[in-house]
């Protein structure tokens, strides 16, 4: 199908980012973050210590992106409660592209506010 682009041997046609492409900040983190969570989490009810660090910018995978980091205890199955960890959200052209599991160098300096709307998620 790319051939099909252009016939035009004298142009290129990529369809790889450029490593040094600007990112737009992610305007809507906070409600994109929140749609995620619902299906991210087993049991999105429940959740306490949460806590949210606006975007900044970050090196990712040697390309420069926007994290969001988060901080948060989960509800276990038996009602008890993990330990608060912290992941990292990772935006890609203004949108959530992926959860950083082990954010702990993106997240390194975050600074955290309360994040209640993460707490009153329902199913």
């Amino acid at each position: 199908l790319a051939a099909c682009l252009d016939s035009d041997d004298t142009r290129t046609t990529s369809f790889v980012e450029s490593a040094d492409a600007a990112q737009p900040f992610p305007a809507n983190y906070k409600p994109e973050i929140l749609a995620f969570f619902k299906t991210y989490l087993n049991n999105p009810v429940g959740v306490h210590e949460a806590a949210i660090a606006e975007p900044m910018q970050r090196t990712v995978g040697g390309r420069v992106r926007y994290v969001s980091c988060l901080r948060f205890a989960e509800r276990q199955s038996d009602g008890s409660y993990r330990e608060p960890r912290e992941r990292g959200v990772l935006f890609v052209g203004g949108r959530l592209e992926r959860i950083l599991p082990n954010a702990a160098e993106e997240c390194a300096g975050a600074a955290y506010t309360a994040f209640p709307e993460l707490e009153k998620m329902t199913r």
